[in-house]
């Protein structure tokens, strides 16, 4: 992350353990671990699915938007379907659209069995820097 960016992957990513695996403009994959990211039922929060989807979004329009420029999310929706309780989640961010001024891509997290938790669907708008 700090190669890519210069500055690591953020203090909220830090702190909610997400570790990123693969990252480009069509194809982002991340993980979080369970613990340390539940409501007090003791499964995740949906708030934490959201943090990892936009963590994935984010980056991969970044990336896309390349040196220059830069990709700030404009709109993030959320469906939460399942629930995990223990172990890791993983996030795949897929690309739906890769323009010159928007992107817009649907983050899956699934727990360790395969089962969908949450879709999520991120807009980023993409600017020249000052």
């Amino acid at each position: 992350m700090t190669e890519l960016f210069g500055r690591g992957s953020g203090a909220l990513a830090e702190k909610m353990g997400i570790e990123f695996l693969e990252l480009s403009p069509e194809r982002s994959v991340a993980t979080m671990p369970v613990e340390g990211n539940t409501q007090p039922f003791g499964v995740v929060h949906g708030g934490a699915y959201v943090v990892l989807a936009e963590s994935l979004g984010s980056f991969a329009a970044n990336i896309f938007a390349g040196e220059g420029r830069l990709a700030m999310g404009i709109e993030i929706n959320a469906s939460h379907t399942g629930s995990a309780s223990a172990g890791v989640v993983t996030g795949v961010c897929t690309a739906i659209k890769l323009g010159r001024n928007l992107t817009v891509h649907e983050i899956v997290v699934s727990d360790e069995a395969g089962r969908r938790l949450s879709t999520v669907r991120i807009t980023n708008f993409l600017r020249d820097l000052p």
